[in-house]
């Protein structure tokens, strides 16, 4: 049996929940504090705080949805679009020679998070490392806070 091996992200597990992620993200003005790139009619893209890779975004609908039948047809189209977007941006910005795009859905499907949220997450040949396995470290080449700024002008 293999593992994914990844503790940077425990901070988050196991921080407490104040109410959804995205909710409160989409919810407030404040955009590059709360990492959220770019917003939509119906949905929005956010960089992921605890990323699986250098430019992990995020794409979620503006109204917390909890699975892909509550999407109404406006959505479904804008999150694929979106998804499309973001992937010529990043490719663009950080040229990855390929992509892990997936979808979660349910408490247990996202870290406890309910609300449906698509990842896309840029991948390297090579970018797996010994760091993460025996220096529980994660390399992450570039500030959220940069990478926020590089992106948005794609949008």
């Amino acid at each position: 049996m293999k593992y994914l091996w990844a503790p940077w992200r425990a901070e988050y597990i196991s921080a407490e929940k104040k109410g959804c992620i995205f909710c409160r993200a989409v919810n407030d003005t404040q955009d590059d504090k709360n990492l959220l790139l770019y917003r939509g009619k119906e949905c929005f893209i956010i960089l992921n705080k605890y990323p699986y890779n250098n430019g992990h975004l995020m794409i979620a609908p503006n109204k917390h949805k909890y699975g892909l039948k509550e999407l109404t047809q406006e959505e479904l189209l804008e999150i694929m679009q979106l998804l499309c977007k973001a992937q010529q941006a990043l490719e663009q910005h950080l040229k990855p020679e390929g992509f892990n795009i997936g979808v979660n859905m349910g408490k247990a499907a996202g870290a406890g998070e309910e609300h449906l949220h698509f990842h896309i997450v840029p991948r390297w040949v090579g970018d797996t490392n010994y760091m993460p396995v025996l220096g529980e470290t994660k390399v992450i080449s570039h500030y959220l806070s940069e990478l926020l700024l590089r992106l948005k002008s794609s949008f």
